[in-house]
């Protein structure tokens, strides 16, 4: 198995798993992402949420065959949003990726994402590529529900993403500490890059179904706390700072002497 296990100060890359109770997938779920990114140098930052299995301990003794892995830990479990946060504000790199800690997002999906941030060519202001889900390894509910929800937010929010859920992002790590922090945020990504005047760009990913643990989300508790989240959201974009302030110097031509 290739991987990239020198240490790096500045990585150009930080992966960052948020995770809760995982012990079974997460060996896998390492490898994965240092087979796909062993051209790159880049750091995987492990976020234990509160796990109560050995999901720590066996993110720890990763750290001592890896040393391009780090763990950040919360002692009770506050959510994945705030999880991802938590590893972005330890991250190294300029370029943050993300995926679940679940093992459905396939890892190889990873140098797709990446890439456009990473083009010499890319636009001065596209700060977030958004993974969009095919062919989802999910139950006919989760679908439904997934699908529902998905339709609302857009036609709420106008955001043009079909799949704000999938948790194969890549994003500037400036942009993305500068966005409003709420519980859930992760979920309305493209609305808040949007927002804030950033470019979003969208690119199909793969899906995997769960081999191991089980969800974290009932569709009826989603619903509930998506409804309130969608309103804040909607108040967040209405009430955006409007117009871009920009920097004036004098020159010669507008330089008045003072009066004698």
């Amino acid at each position: 198995m290739a991987q990239s296990d020198t240490p790096q100060t500045t990585p150009h890359i930080s992966v960052v798993i948020p995770l809760h109770d995982e012990e079974l997938n997460l060996t896998a779920l390492v490898n994965g992402v240092m087979d796909a990114l062993s051209q790159e140098a880049h750091e995987i930052v492990l976020v234990d949420d509160g796990s109560k299995d050995g999901t720590r301990a066996l993110a720890l003794s990763l750290t001592t065959q890896h040393p391009n892995i780090r763990v950040i830990a919360h002692d009770v479990a506050i959510g994945q949003s705030a999880a991802v946060h938590s590893g972005v504000l330890f991250a190294k790199g300029s370029v943050i990726a993300t995926l679940d800690g679940d093992g459905q997002n396939p890892p190889e999906n990873l140098p797709a994402l990446i890439a456009p941030l990473m083009a010499a060519d890319r636009p001065a202001r596209l700060a977030l590529v958004a993974g969009q889900r095919v062919d989802r390894r999910d139950t006919w509910s989760k679908k439904i529900a997934s699908k529902l929800a998905n339709g609302i937010r857009a036609a709420v929010l106008k955001d043009g993403t079909r799949d704000t859920g999938c948790g194969l992002k890549a994003y500037r790590r400036d942009a993305f500490l500068a966005l409003p922090f709420f519980n859930h945020q992760h979920r309305y990504l493209p609305a808040l890059f949007a927002r804030d005047g950033w470019e979003v760009a969208h690119v199909d990913v793969t899906h995997a179904a769960r081999s191991a643990g089980r969800s974290k989300y009932t569709n009826f508790g989603r619903a509930i706390a998506g409804l309130s989240d969608l309103l804040g959201v909607a108040w967040l974009i209405h009430r955006r700072k409007r117009g871009t302030p920009s920097e004036l110097f004098a020159t010669p031509a507008t330089t008045t002497e003072p009066k004698s």
